[in-house]
């Protein structure tokens, strides 16, 4: 896979930002290259909290749904929860029903089953509603494109009110499209063409937070009792890889305040079982550790276990929840890593590896885990990438994209030959028959429009700083720039000419490298290498020779000069703190 090395050329007045604010100016320059770029951008960037919440009325149909949940919650009437199994599904499920059982409401939920009812509201799930005596519905991250399954729900006199994040479905004559929204009594999605709500990349989570947040405003409850769902809006946004920009950055920055001192047993069993000190806790361990558990909830079981983990009040049954969450983690990780090298096998041992559009069909994969495999190998390819599983209904299938090819839109384009699809520019989910495999591969890549250059991976350089700018005021002052994630990733910064004194492998496994730098200013700075070892020594031996890179294991004289790219850290290990650099990528 070829990849790019871009500087950021991203002008404005560093030094002066950095005198008004207090910041080094590497921290203005990284600001300016996330596009914040006006006053009050940068104040709330650096500065931003609650206050900075938009309204959740500005959000269409809020104060119609509103009004529909006060007269069904004082009327007794039935209301049930419709979620899905991922993430974020579980995350605003648990926040609408908190909430609603909060302002009195007779209130349940359902989390749909991945393999038996696939995601969102299905015509099951109706019926069940139905002959539960439900009287109101209300569906959150899902629901969106479900016309035909509402249908059924007005037509047995049911209300409904639809939340969600998710695109709407459209239909496209002659460059006109037609927005199809589904039937309900109410509808609160920002990605509506007519809804004023300033800000359209929230999460289900976050729109679920919003609609408790007017609820609890219109029953006078007390606004620190939503500090606990600010939390899981805060999770589901980085569950659910949100671009952590404007509202969603604060979202985040606060919900971790929230969550580093939360009381929910099941969250604290959580990361106890995974070993995070919650006053650490960060974005990468929602992203990492602690989310993958709870998706593995609704991936190889139920995603119920996870509300159920999230609901309870009893320590014992935490802990066993907890637990079982993990070792299904672990089992999903087993599945993933022989997935991927099948998905890896089946690219290289055909004719995949010449398609702009990477179409793989594994029938014995766990349906569960083809989003995740299909990550990691768009990852490998820089290709957009679907990874298809059989189902028991024909064939079901997870889409992951890169930048320049927007999944939904392209998915539309040939929309016939699914039976069933959903989902953003950069992650879909469809469902078609067996028989149209080769023809969804044909098809996706003809109407394709991607060039070489869009399948070049570009990293961008934030800063080419020298290794001894490094200092210990500048690596603290980076942490203004946090939470990262998606669209505030962790800068990246690179110097080059780099002379390697000496290297050593660690780890159990031997897979990772501990190296020691000299730029040409004879500046020294210890660096590790955590991924691609393999990768790195390879690239060296067939630059420089096997015997350089002998030298360097040795600790001898040698003629390797390399550039890297990189992040600043400071190590502490048995007391002692010390600089150190995080290799990302070399050249």
């Amino acid at each position: 896979m070829n990849k790019k090395w871009v500087v950021s050329a991203k002008w404005a007045d560093f030094k002066g930002i950095g005198q008004r604010y207090g910041i080094d100016q590497v921290v203005a320059r990284i600001i300016r290259n996330r596009d914040v770029v006006e006053e009050e951008e940068i104040r709330q960037y650096l500065m931003g909290g609650r206050n900075d919440f938009y309204s959740p009325y500005l959000l269409k149909d809020m104060e119609k749904a509103i009004s529909i949940l006060m007269e069904k919650i004082q009327s007794k009437k039935k209301i049930r929860i419709i979620g899905d199994y991922d993430i974020d599904g579980v995350c605003s499920t648990y926040i609408l029903y908190t909430g609603l059982i909060r302002c009195g409401a007779w209130a349940d939920f359902e989390i749909p089953d991945r393999i038996k009812d696939g995601y969102g509201v299905n015509e099951q799930l109706i019926e069940a509603a139905y002959e539960a005596g439900i009287d109101t519905i209300v569906t959150c991250d899902n629901g969106i494109a479900a016309s035909r399954e509402l249908q059924k729900a007005k037509d047995y006199g049911m209300t409904v009110i639809v939340t969600d994040h998710h695109e709407v479905p459209y239909t496209e004559e002659e460059g006109q499209r037609t927005y199809i929204l589904p039937p309900a009594d109410a509808i609160i999605n920002h990605k509506q063409a007519d809804c004023l709500y300033p800000f359209k990349e929230l999460c289900g989570g976050a729109v679920a937070f919003k609609v408790i947040t007017a609820l609890y405003e219109k029953y006078q409850i007390p606004p620190e009792e939503l500090n606990e769902l600010l939390g899981f809006a805060g999770f589901a946004t980085v569950g659910d890889v949100m671009e952590l920009k404007k509202e969603n950055r604060i979202l985040v920055k606060e919900g971790l305040k929230e969550l580093k001192n939360t009381s929910n047993i099941g969250l604290l069993s959580l990361m106890k079982a995974c070993g995070i000190d919650k006053d650490k806790l960060s974005a990468y361990h929602i992203g990492f550790v602690l989310g993958p558990c709870l998706n593995a909830s609704g991936r190889l079981d139920t995603a119920k276990k996870a509300l159920e983990l999230l609901s309870t009040k009893d320590f014992a049954k935490a802990a066993l929840l907890a637990n079982e969450l993990k070792l299904l983690n672990e089992s999903r990780k087993e599945l993933t890593d022989k997935g991927v090298k099948e998905a890896i096998a089946q690219v290289e041992q055909s004719d995949l590896s010449e398609d702009r559009v990477l179409v793989i069909y594994l029938p014995d994969c766990h349906e569960s885990i083809a989003g995740i495999i299909a990550g990691r190998i768009r990852e490998k390819y820089y290709k957009p990438v679907f990874v298809l599983t059989k189902a028991e209904d024909g064939v079901k299938g997870s889409g992951r994209s890169i930048e320049s090819y927007s999944m939904y839109d392209e998915m539309t384009k040939i929309k016939p030959i699914f039976t069933k699809y959903g989902g953003h520019p950069m992650a879909a989910g469809l469902s078609l028959k067996e028989e149209d495999v080769d023809n969804f591969r044909q098809q996706i890549n003809q109407v394709c429009t991607l060039t070489e250059e869009d399948l070049i991976e570009k990293i961008v350089i934030d800063v080419p700083m020298p290794i001894d700018y490094i200092s210990e005021q500048v690596i603290l002052q980076l942490e203004v720039l946090e939470p990262f994630g998606k669209g505030n990733e962790k800068p990246v910064f690179a110097d080059k000419n780099l002379k390697i004194l000496r290297a050593y492998r660690m780890g159990k496994q031997k897979n990772m490298l501990r190296l020691y730098l000299e730029n040409d200013r004879k500046a020294g700075m210890e660096a590790v290498l955590f991924r691609g070892c393999e990768e790195f020594e390879l690239y060296l031996a067939e630059k420089f020779g096997e015997g350089e890179l002998e030298k360097i294991f040795r600790g001898e004289e040698n003629d390797i000069r390399i550039a890297v790219t990189y992040y600043p850290s400071i190590n502490t290990f048995q007391g002692q703190q010390n600089l150190q650099i995080t290799i990302l990528g070399w050249q």
